[in-house]
């Protein structure tokens, strides 16, 4: 029964990938729509492909070959050791093969988000290069240390923090690594041609399809809940009987997300924002995730609030404040939503026994665990994902071309606009 439910939710999370897709696309202008989608299907393509070659041999499975050090009589887990090209695995054992399905699925998930944050000036070549540093190195690490019974796992065991840094549906793992990887490439790409002006004020970039942009909504909705069903099942194992909860929560988390940052951009601006509301819906996803079937639907409301109010406050300001062009909200959004879900889920979690056993824990001791998981990311997820990408940078420029970006990627790279029946937006009134 619970092997056919994995299966089942699996299924599910390409439907997560299609939703940021067509919400990115919506999200940018409309000489650029074409080669976002592009992007992605590339993304997609290249994260699979690094994932199997060399990134699974750094994330492994849960109990699998693993370098281990010893420090002061314990044994920290620090990288798996496993063959490239999935060699060490069964994949035609229904198990591992399922895990390692849902782990492909996840990597592309992660290489989507940035795309958002480098959206309309980000080469093709050089995103697809820098996809393949994030599947086959970046991702993989920290997902082996969260999921495969790494060092941060291992918290509980080792210093009694709870239960180990616990992340059930991806807020850290997926999402925060993509959203700290967007953050790291926007600061080298820098902002858009235009978007600010010659008094460093930020300049409105519309996007050009809110249909599409809340289309995509409902596509991640329907994804994220096989998402977080499969990370309960696979990843925290927890009992079948408490995937209802998973479902609610994550609608809650979602629904209450959109309608704060409805309000919010209602009293901000004087109408609700389609768009922002967008991105909150979205934020409310990643912040419910990782404690999705762990927490009452009452905490699931609390934190879809939280990350709603986040959501257009951190876009705002990162705009405004430090120069942070991000179209597509990904740092705003999975970044700052994935942090805010980890600390939530040490807040507000609730461990059934029968999944995570017996022995005593301390609500702060877990709080602290999921703290160490968030300076992990800030403190070597960020570091690497820029250090990586500049260095990349040296050898592949990122940016696309002046003329590039003033004629649209559409035409500059793909050679054929997305919409050639339609006469699309020009920046020409646009002033440097």
């Amino acid at each position: 029964m619970s092997a056919a439910l994995a299966a089942a939710a699996v299924l599910l999370i390409p439907l997560t990938i299609a939703g940021l897709a067509v919400i990115n696309a919506g999200l940018v202008r409309s000489r650029n729509a074409a080669h976002l989608m592009m992007a992605s299907l590339c993304a997609v393509g290249v994260g699979a492909a690094a994932y199997i070659i060399c990134g699974f041999s750094w994330q492994g499975l849960a109990g699998g070959p693993a370098s281990v050090i010893s420090v002061a009589g314990r044994d920290w887990n620090w990288a798996a050791r496993q063959p490239l090209f999935l060699s060490g695995v069964n994949v035609t054992g229904f198990a591992q093969g399922l895990a390692v399905w849902m782990q492909i699925l996840c990597v592309a998930l992660a290489t989507m988000i940035p795309l958002g944050g480098g959206a309309e000036r980000w080469r093709l070549s050089a995103m697809c290069a820098s996809t393949a540093l994030l599947a086959g190195i970046t991702y993989p690490l920290f997902a082996h240390w969260a999921w495969g019974g790494g060092w941060l796992a291992q918290l509980g065991v080792n210093y009694g923090l709870g239960y180990g840094f616990v992340d059930v549906g991806g807020s850290g793992t997926i999402h925060c690594v993509g959203g700290l990887t967007a953050l790291a490439m926007v600061w080298i790409l820098g902002p858009r041609r235009g978007k600010y002006s010659a008094d460093g004020l930020p300049m409105a970039m519309p996007a050009h399809h809110a249909v599409f942009a809340l289309f995509g909504c409902l596509l991640t909705w329907a994804g994220w809940v096989g998402l977080n069903t499969a990370g309960a099942l696979l990843i925290g194992a927890i009992d079948p009987g408490r995937l209802g909860l998973v479902g609610i929560n994550t609608t809650l988390a979602a629904g209450s997300a959109a309608l704060m940052t409805a309000i919010v951009t209602r009293i901000r601006f004087g109408r609700p924002d389609a768009s922002l509301t967008a991105n909150g819906w979205v934020a409310g996803l990643v912040a419910g995730s990782a404690g999705c079937a762990l927490v009452p639907p009452a905490a699931a409301i609390v934190i879809g609030l939280i990350a709603g109010l986040l959501a257009p406050l951190a876009i705002e300001n990162l705009e405004s404040r430090l120069s942070i062009d991000d179209p597509g909200g990904a740092v705003s959004v999975h970044a700052i939503g994935g942090i805010w879900g980890l600390i939530a889920t040490g807040m507000f979690a609730r461990f059934p026994m029968e999944s995570f056993g017996a022995r005593g824990r301390s609500d702060v001791g877990q709080w602290v665990a999921q703290l160490v998981g968030v300076a992990t990311l800030l403190g070597f997820v960020l570091p690497l994902s820029y250090g990586l990408n500049r260095l990349l940078d040296r050898f592949l420029p990122q940016r696309a071309t002046p003329e590039g970006e003033r004629q649209g990627l559409d035409l500059h790279e793909l050679g054929a606009p997305a919409y050639p029946e339609f006469l699309t937006h020009s920046d020409e009134f646009l002033q440097r």
